[in-house]
């Protein structure tokens, strides 16, 4: 594993992320195969996830239009180029702040390769209800579950495989602090980047059939009025429970300018 030096290639075909959308939310996709993210709770030690991955090699800024600091770095493995942006610590995706808000819009509208959830193995259960949220966003995640030297001292045990298969996602554990896991962790980024492993994640399924009658027929409505929105049933659910942000986009039309395919000038 190497910070990125040089460029030489352009966005790889492999790709899923939105590109249009990743660049309106300020990000610089030249020479990059994967766009990676990290989410998690705070104090979960996502930020020493992120600096064992990018090295030295960051850079730090703003969101377009907040005042919430974004880090992003790069490294490259196995002749790909990674792209790695350090979402903001929260500890759900409902938008009750502007941290939320970024990190929420960034997974649902940018759809990153991956998004890495790093959870604390000493606080799992807590730690899972962002985890089980943004499952219901994207496909494609790998559950970094860290501090797991905490979680050996204080005699917890995780059954990492039962786990992953509960989540439909690969689960690794790590010691970030000692380095611990990151050789596991960086295969299986690439392994879900790259389409090798199918994610298949936990989905809600105790939903009345009054409220995914409601979802499915809004979902059909979004889906006619914004044909690029990723998501439309995540989108819908999020209306009828009365997401302010959500609701307010859709009045705007912030929600369909944010996911055109036009060509912007990065900010």
């Amino acid at each position: 594993m190497k910070s990125i030096i040089q460029n030489t290639n352009n966005c790889n075909n492999c790709s899923v992320h939105n590109a249009a959308n990743l660049v309106k939310l300020g990000l610089n996709l030249d020479d990059v195969d994967y766009v990676i993210t990290m989410a998690g709770n705070p104090n979960t030690g996502k930020s020493t996830v992120f600096n064992n991955l990018t090295g030295l090699r960051q850079h730090t800024g703003n969101w377009p239009g907040k005042t919430v600091t974004r880090a992003e770095g790069g490294f490259s493995y196995n002749e790909k180029r990674y792209k790695v942006v350090d979402l903001p610590g929260t500890y759900s995706l409902l938008s009750t702040s502007t941290d939320e808000e970024v990190a929420r819009n960034f997974i649902l509208f940018g759809q990153p390769d991956v998004t890495v959830i790093v959870v604390d193995a000493t606080r799992l259960e807590r730690n899972l209800n962002l985890a089980l949220q943004i499952l219901e966003i994207t496909d494609r995640a790998v559950l970094c579950l860290n501090l797991m030297d905490e979680a050996k001292r204080n005699r917890i045990e995780i059954d990492t495989r039962a786990l992953s298969k509960e989540l439909g996602i690969p689960v690794i554990p790590t010691a970030a602090r000692r380095k611990q896991g990151m050789q596991e962790l960086l295969a299986a980024i690439e392994e879900v980047a790259s389409g090798k492993y199918v994610c298949k994640p936990h989905k809600m399924k105790n939903r009345s059939p009054k409220l995914q009658h409601a979802i499915s027929t809004l979902s059909e409505k979004l889906a006619r009025q914004y044909p690029n929105l990723p998501n439309t049933n995540w989108v819908a659910l999020r209306l009828l429970e009365g997401d302010n942000s959500i609701i307010e986009a859709v009045r705007t039309g912030e929600l369909g300018s944010i996911n055109t395919n036009e060509s912007v000038v990065q900010s």
